[in-house]
């Protein structure tokens, strides 16, 4: 089975942009193992959305696109500020 593609929206490039270096260099390395497994143990796919979330000291929003073999990262924030407007 071929790998996804792993793109990351310019909204969650800022984000990650804000964190330390040793959290980003974590997130970007969970972000990569995304591509040979879009839904690992770890994941949940979040209520009423087509979204799915994995937390790595923060969380990472993201959406899969199985046709398109695409993981679309959208969000990395702080539990308390991940959820807002993502409705």
């Amino acid at each position: 089975m071929a790998d996804y593609r792993v793109e990351v929206a310019t909204r969650a490039r800022r984000d990650l942009e804000r964190l330390s270096p040793s959290l980003a260099e974590r997130l970007g390395r969970a972000m990569s193992a995304l591509a040979a497994d879009p839904r690992p143990r770890s994941s949940e796919k979040l209520a009423g959305l087509e979204a799915f979330r994995v937390r790595v000291g923060d969380r990472v929003i993201y959406e899969i696109d199985d046709r398109a073999r695409l993981v679309i990262v959208s969000r990395i924030r702080h539990r308390r500020e991940v959820y807002r407007k993502l409705r």
